[in-house]
């Protein structure tokens, strides 16, 4: 059958790719190159097995510092926008251990899907995307993260998460030797030896060619802009580029995925977390830049390799579709980098900065399907917020599996 996945992010494209794999026609559209969105500088760490929820019990003891300080991780700018409010209200809500606990196995299902999607996909194509599987180190500045972190672990080991190890901040040194400067200032870490690392951008890039090559078809360029429908399905969406008919239809457009979904009668409870990057060229000495993906905590900023790249993403912005990159910004990225890792890089001065709309469910987890009010022929694949790399080859499985009868 004909399914035309809205969408050629990284999400968009895993699912193009899972369904021309089963045998369907596929056309994919998007109103920018593929991965030239949200996925196009991400923080390109593959967590397959620690998925801790941003949606924790912890978040209320940390809420007052997260939204007043002025180099907080978290931002929050509140607006008079009902779905902010509404989506801020369900996040809270969400904030228990029981939701978290329940949000962990749900992840990593999802995670250990994707992980064998992932690299049956690698297998395949051989993209040239500077994967590295050197594991990971999650960073805790305090006794009492470090705390929080072991009973994650113990959770996540019983949900069948890959090995994972409390480590001392001598060990963390010893695992990455280029932590020899700053672990002195942390409680401990968490290794998980299996986590890997890639450029999310030229996944995307590898994925559009091999497709286009194999016969799907790619309309870029072309917004959205609405749907004509018949009866309770949908009919074709409309595009700058004119109709585009076919059976199904597959909403992978991120945070723009909400306010379609409204147009069709549908709640996406979607919004977009503003995040930032910077890549920059690593110092070649030994010990000076990682070779391991490393999560900063307290920070909530992650380092991980691309080949002589070292790309630093971070924060969490609740202030609607704002693109711009603010100076500030990018200077709290480049200073925990230095702060870290301070002879990563051969020029600071060059950081090529970033920003993305990750879009995000209140409990974390994306959503897979249909959804109520919507056309029945309509299925979405969004809300992967800061996992959309990591989870978007399970969640492209788990759609086709979804498909509408005769699809």
């Amino acid at each position: 059958m004909h399914i035309c996945v809205l969408g050629a992010g990284i999400v968009g494209l895993a699912t193009a790719w899972e369904l021309h794999r089963q045998g369907h026609t596929v056309t994919v559209v998007d109103r920018a190159l593929p991965g030239s969105g949200t996925s196009g500088g991400n923080g390109a760490q593959l967590s397959y097995s620690y998925v801790a929820p941003l949606a924790d019990a912890s978040i209320w003891a940390q809420l007052p510092q997260l939204l007043l300080a002025a180099d907080s991780p978290l931002k929050l700018r509140p607006q008079l926008d009902p779905h902010q409010w509404r989506w801020g209200v369900e996040f809270l809500a969400a904030c228990n251990a029981g939701t978290a606990a329940a949000t962990t196995k749900r992840l990593l299902a999802l995670a250990a899907r994707s992980r064998d999607g992932f690299e049956a996909m690698r297998a395949e194509l051989r993209p040239d995307c500077d994967f590295s599987a050197t594991g990971k180190l999650v960073l805790y500045r305090s006794p009492a993260g470090l705390e929080a972190a072991r009973r994650q672990v113990e959770l996540q080991r019983t949900l069948g998460a890959a090995p994972q190890t409390i480590v001392t901040p001598e060990e963390c040194a010893a695992l990455e030797p280029a932590l020899a400067g700053y672990h002195r200032q942390i409680a401990g870490g968490v290794h998980t030896p299996s986590e890997c690392a890639a450029d999310c951008l030229k996944v995307c890039q590898a994925l559009a060619a091999a497709l286009s090559a194999r016969g799907v078809r790619f309309v870029l360029g072309h917004a959205v802009q609405g749907f004509d429908h018949r009866g309770r399905d949908v009919a074709a969406v409309q595009t700058e580029a004119g109709p585009i008919a076919a059976d199904a239809f597959v909403m992978a457009l991120g945070t723009a995925s909400a306010r379609f979904g409204r147009q069709l009668g549908a709640h996406v409870p979607v919004y977009p977390l503003k995040g930032y990057s910077i890549t920059v060229a690593v110092d070649p000495a030994p010990g000076a830049a990682p070779r391991v993906s490393v999560t900063d905590s307290a920070r909530k900023t992650v380092f991980a390799r691309l080949g002589d790249r070292l790309r630093v993403a971070g924060m969490a912005e609740l202030v609607g579709e704002d693109a711009r990159i603010p100076r500030d910004r990018i200077d709290t990225l480049v200073a925990a980098t230095k702060a870290v890792f301070p002879r990563a890089a051969r020029d600071f001065d060059v950081p090529e900065p970033w920003t993305g709309m990750r879009p995000a469910t209140p409990r974390g987890t994306p959503l897979v399907g249909a959804l109520p009010g919507a056309p029945r022929n309509l299925l979405f694949n969004t809300g992967h917020g800061a996992l959309g790399f990591t989870l978007a080859f399970g969640t492209a499985r788990e759609l086709a599996d979804r498909l509408p009868p005769g699809a």
